[in-house]
């Protein structure tokens, strides 16, 4: 997420999404079809869905039995990225997003499109917090563990590639993986701790 025009643009901010793919694949030959239209909204309409567990939320029926989750939905219009500044800053944004300052530490790519989602609207939610379950069931808290099973994902030592002759490990790929892993393991505990359930939804329009 960025935007080109503003790039020190907070989240709070209108930004774009960018995504990268090869020059035939077929979400890229759609787009181009979609970009030539003249008929407004510009662009291939898209739908981009991500979602992350954070804990498995086990109460004292099955039927309660939930998630600590984080999801997003966002809509908009695909366009292809023409401008080579563009290009090259959307390439960089992208390479970063993966791991901090790798695109500093890697050639630039031969041949790749860029696609650039205008955000028409979105949705968030979050789930956190202990089990929830009714007063009728608490007879059997004796006799049934109930709680949160926190999960996060953990990177473990880097593994050398078969070419590789760069003997020690950078250190942006090494702080990243154990800052990453300390801070997903950090907030899937802290969340599975949440003395009360929490659910977040959010728009960015007004709800009817």
């Amino acid at each position: 997420m960025g935007s080109f025009s503003h790039p020190s643009a907070s989240l709070v901010e209108p930004l774009d999404l960018y995504l990268h793919g090869y020059v035939s694949s077929r979400i890229m030959n759609l787009t181009s079809s979609s970009t030539s239209s003249s008929s407004p909204p510009i662009g291939l309409p898209v739908c981009i869905c991500a979602s992350k567990v954070d804990g498995l939320v086990l109460s004292l029926t099955p039927y309660s039995h939930n998630y600590n989750y984080r999801s997003a939905v966002l809509f908009g219009h695909a366009t292809l990225v023409e401008d080579a500044d563009e290009k090259m800053w959307a390439m960089e944004l992208i390479t970063n997003s993966v791991v901090p300052d790798r695109w500093r530490h890697t050639r630039v790519p031969p041949i790749t499109r860029i696609l650039k989602v205008t955000i028409a609207s979105a949705s968030a939610k979050i789930r956190e917090g202990v089990p929830e379950d009714s007063a009728a069931d608490m007879q059997n808290t004796d006799s049934i563990w109930t709680g949160v099973l926190p999960l996060y994902e953990q990177y473990g030592e880097p593994v050398p590639g078969p070419y590789n002759k760069v003997e020690e490990v950078p250190e942006h790929v090494r702080g990243y993986g154990e800052e990453t892993s300390r801070g997903n393991r950090e907030y899937a505990v802290e969340a599975a701790r949440k003395s009360a359930p929490v659910k977040i939804k959010q728009r960015d329009e007004d709800e009817e």
